[in-house]
């Protein structure tokens, strides 16, 4: 058995690199393109603790992890270029699970029904599909609504 063993074991070991290596590209080449989103998220600003949102949060029990980002996105229509971006207003996580945080707006009231969800909100919830959902936050009315979307 003397040298077929040593020749077995090598043939095993190198089996099993073959394969990890393999199912670690495999993994690679199939997440979403958001799943580093801690990359994304990388230039978030601070979290305030000055802020009546993170406070009201923290109360509630969620840990807020990021502080407000702001996505930059260029748009091309018709040979043009169009600048706009996308703001995240923090990050937060309750039992394991990370969630975006939406705050209340004056200026931008917010129509509960299900277009009106959709069309404010559906964009994050496809940004960063790992999170379990939105929070919606507002601070002056004490509240904290979970929206999540089911597609299909």
């Amino acid at each position: 058995m003397g040298k077929y063993g040593d020749w077995l074991v090598m043939f095993v070991a190198g089996s099993l690199i073959v394969y990890w290596l393999y199912r670690l590209f495999y993994r690679w080449l199939h997440e979403p393109p958001s799943m580093n989103s801690r990359v994304l998220l990388s230039n978030a600003e601070e979290v305030r603790e000055d802020d009546e949102n993170v406070r009201f949060l923290e109360q509630r029990g969620y840990e807020v992890t990021y502080g407000k980002y702001r996505l930059p996105i260029t748009i091309k229509l018709d040979g043009q270029t169009l600048q706009s971006r996308l703001f995240i207003d923090l990050i937060a996580e309750k039992g394991g699970k990370h969630y975006i945080v939406k705050t209340a707006r004056d200026r931008m009231p917010m129509d509960w029904t299900g277009s009106g969800v959709r069309d404010r909100l559906l964009v994050y919830a496809l940004l960063m599909p790992e999170s379990e959902g939105i929070l919606f936050v507002d601070g002056k009315e004490r509240t904290i609504r979970t929206i999540t979307f089911r597609l299909g």
